[in-house]
């Protein structure tokens, strides 16, 4: 099935064997021959596959591209392999207290690194630290992360954001501060802009004006949520608490590297 995925990739690109091929640094014939399926591509190869193309491994290797229809087929040109809109059931493990109500699962630094791939185990999340905030709706799913580095002031390192489940990408307003979790640097805590339907990405902005912002491409994100409150053991410097200042940085940052972009694409 791989091959029969990979043959339709390229022809959907307008691409030949050879062009491919050469542009992955890979020879003629081994390319053929994953097409072909008498050759298994490694790990390595795969995912040079699934960056050339932009799609994910595992739509690569789970999904039989000849039953697409013409809607996947565009979602899949632009890009966009994850179920943005959350139109498809996400399947958010959670845990629950004796009377079925639903507990807010902290994840603590030293467990922050394995959330990646345990945030949907049921074991992983069994042995994390729960607790209720009881002002909060009982409709919605919440869960608290911690937050490292310096990035994200007033909210400082060592604290922890309540955030809520965000299950359809596509409805994020621009400036919302979110938890990002994404394949490659784990748990992130920004500002974010929301590109989904100009270049499949969201815009991450720091309230420190000392990081740059920067785009992550929706194939990237794990899970969004967005942030409720913060729980910290210390009170912010009220000499740097100038919210307007603060949002003025940020949209700084934002207009600048727009600038950038446009001058980077003329």
């Amino acid at each position: 099935m791989i091959g029969h995925n990979i043959k339709m990739l390229r022809k959907r690109k307008g691409k030949s064997q050879e062009e491919v091929s050469s542009e992955l640094g890979l020879t003629r014939s081994s390319y053929s021959g994953y097409e072909n399926g008498v050759a298994e591509p490694s790990v390595d190869t795969l995912i040079l596959l699934c960056d050339y193309f932009i799609i994910s491994l595992d739509v690569l290797l789970r999904k039989d591209f000849s039953k697409l229809n013409e809607r996947e087929w565009e979602e899949i040109d632009k890009g966009i392999t994850k179920d943005i809109k959350g139109a498809n059931l996400r399947v958010l493990t959670t845990v629950v207290d004796f009377n079925d109500n639903e507990l807010i699962e902290m994840i603590p630094v030293k467990a922050s690194a394995g959330y990646t791939s345990g945030y949907a185990d049921a074991d992983y999340l069994k042995a994390l630290p729960t607790f209720n905030l009881p002002f909060l709706s009982k409709e919605k799913k919440y869960r608290s992360f911690p937050i490292q580095g310096d990035s994200m002031p007033p909210v400082s390192e060592g604290s922890h954001v309540v955030a809520e489940f965000i299950q359809n990408w596509t409805t994020i307003k621009n400036g919302t501060p979110c938890i990002i979790v994404t394949k490659d640097d784990g748990i992130v805590f920004k500002i974010v802009y929301n590109h989904i339907n100009d270049n499949q990405s969201l815009q991450l902005c720091s309230t420190n004006p000392f990081y740059k912002p920067y785009f992550i491409h929706v194939n990237k994100v794990i899970e969004v949520w967005k942030f409720v409150n913060y729980i910290a053991s210390d009170l912010p410097d009220l000499r740097f608490d100038d919210n307007q200042l603060r949002k003025s940085l940020v949209d700084l940052q934002k207009e600048v590297s727009e600038i950038k972009n446009v001058l980077i694409r003329n």
